[in-house]
């Protein structure tokens, strides 16, 4: 079994909806680079990073702050649009 870890983004953070509600996030942390490279130092093959500013606009919102998460860990990045009920999310898997 291979577990992949998620790291949602909202305004430049790392958080959790509740509900997927915007107005109702917990933030896990300040910076999500750093997340990035925590879950590689962890054993992380995958990450799953979703873009939820660019889900909810129905655009990419945090497309450099994603950059600079590649950089950092040195990863190749596969993007996609997908359709979600009447929004569209920006999903962003990394391969380390």
């Amino acid at each position: 079994m291979q577990l992949i870890p998620a790291i949602d983004l909202k305004q430049g953070q790392c958080v959790r909806l509740r509900q997927g509600r915007m107005d109702d996030a917990t933030v896990f942390s300040s910076d999500p680079v750093a997340m990035a490279e925590h879950w590689q130092r962890q054993g992380g093959r995958i990450l799953h990073i979703v873009d939820l500013d660019g889900a909810f606009a129905g655009l990419p919102k945090n497309r450099q702050l994603i950059q600079d998460m590649v950089v950092a860990v040195g990863a190749v990045s596969y993007t996609h649009l997908r359709a979600h009920e009447t929004k569209a999310n920006l999903v962003c898997r990394l391969l380390l």
